[in-house]
């Protein structure tokens, strides 16, 4: 641990960081627990924990673990999220949000990832949360270069070989009896025991990290050897070598130069707002209200729009955030979202400016070029090179804006038609 005074000191290669706040004493003794905010991974520590410019505000230390490569740290990244529960990884997620792997408990195993790891009931081995999904996917993909794992639903299967059995990426189980499909790819006869060897091996290897896996794969092959087993052992001797390749070279995250220094803003209370119409019919403004990552109904506003009778989406934007501003009753949030592009976020900026709101923070989202204006940034911010959390976090409160706005206008159409 360091203290956030010293994050210079940091190393600048790939790990797992973690935030904390001052640690507090246990009630039953003497001993104090620390209490983490966030932990992430990176692949570049020093300038990852760098870019949590507000989170650096929040924490008194800062902890981190070195790792031998990026899926290491993708992996202990997911373990420690699970023992620590932190503060900011839960309240900006929910369940939907993070990412599960799961091993079927079948005669052929089944391996997929999900966000709703609850529905596989007992039927299943689960790994998880993962933060991270691409890094995840990739992670699999490279992985099942050395464990070639079964990912169709249904047995038996097919007729013909799949791309995957073509790859050698798959054993095929569903072709376990065509052994002409085994002389023209010259894959191993596939059998229920190398599955799930191969399901099992992949699963330590997501549970365990690198080391943990080797070491097993290791005294396996040397099990083998001594039964003479040496064909087995043999594949289990290439697995080994290409395990320990992948670790050593492989790249599954994505560049952090890509983040923005600014983008990842811990706040307490966010609005976001959307505009619904039809030719300025029926017009609606919505507002819809996050506290700490999850909606709060109970702050929730639908606007009849008033001014505007033409299809003019600024103006009546405009209007909207006038009347809310103006109700200083209503707490005024840390953050406004607005689903719009330059010009709503500029029209945002001058309203906050005029009403001597300035301390309120202001993002726009351009739905053309899936860009994010960040008040404080010159240039709009591409969402997919955001942090997954921010990214999650955005797209939930611009779809909520979105639902409630429609509801509303849908509500005023069918009043309209009546009448």
């Amino acid at each position: 641990f360091l203290p956030k005074e010293k994050i210079s000191q940091l190393p600048k290669t790939p790990g797992v960081y973690a935030f904390l706040a001052s640690p507090k004493r246990h009630r039953e003794g003497g001993k104090k627990e620390a209490k983490f905010l966030y932990i992430g991974k990176a692949v570049n520590l020093k300038t990852r924990v760098n870019q949590h410019r507000k989170l650096m505000n929040l924490a008194e230390r800062v902890g981190y673990i070195k790792t031998d490569s990026e899926i290491d740290a993708l992996i202990l990244e997911a373990r420690l999220i699970k023992r620590y529960q932190p503060k900011y990884n839960i309240t900006w997620r929910d369940d939907k949000n993070y990412f599960y792997v799961i091993a079927t408990q079948e005669a052929f195993p089944q391996i997929f990832i999900t966000h709703q790891p609850k529905n596989e009931g007992g039927r299943a081995s689960l790994i998880g949360p993962f933060v991270d999904g691409r890094a995840l996917k990739e992670t699999l993909k490279i992985l099942r270069k050395v464990f070639p794992y079964r990912t169709c639903k249904k047995l038996p299967g097919h007729e013909h070989a799949c791309l995957w059995y073509q790859l050698r990426r798959c054993p095929a189980p569903c072709l376990s009896k065509s052994s002409l499909a085994q002389q023209i790819v010259g894959f191993p006869k596939s059998n229920m025991r190398e599955c799930q060897r191969n399901a099992k091996n992949l699963m330590t290897t997501l549970t365990k990290g690198k080391k943990f896996a080797l070491g097993k794969l290791k005294k396996e092959m040397a099990m083998l050897a001594k039964q003479q087993k040496f064909e087995t052992a043999a594949r289990i001797r290439d697995q080994i070598a290409s395990l320990e390749k992948i670790f050593a070279h492989s790249r599954v995250f994505e560049s952090e130069q890509t983040v923005p220094r600014t983008s990842t803003w811990y706040c307490g209370k966010i609005e976001s707002y959307d505009i619904s119409n039809i030719q300025g019919k029926e017009a609606t403004g919505a507002m819809v209200v996050f506290i700490d990552g999850e909606p709060d109904k109970s702050q929730y506003r639908q606007f009849k729009i008033k001014g505007a009778h033409e299809p003019n989406d600024i103006a009546m934007l405009k209007e909207v955030l006038e009347r809310r501003l103006r109700h200083k009753e209503w707490p005024y949030p840390d953050l406004i979202l607005i689903d719009g592009g330059k010009a709503q976020f500029n029209i945002a900026k001058k309203i906050c400016s005029r009403l001597r709101l300035q301390h309120i923070k202001i993002m726009a989202i351009a739905k053309k070029n899936n860009e994010l204006y960040i008040e404080g940034e010159k240039k709009p911010v591409l969402l997919k090179n955001l942090p997954r959390e921010t990214f999650n976090l955005i797209l939930q409160l611009r779809d909520e804006a979105h639902r409630f706005a429609r509801r509303y206008h849908h509500k005023l159409r069918k009043k309209s038609l009546l009448d």
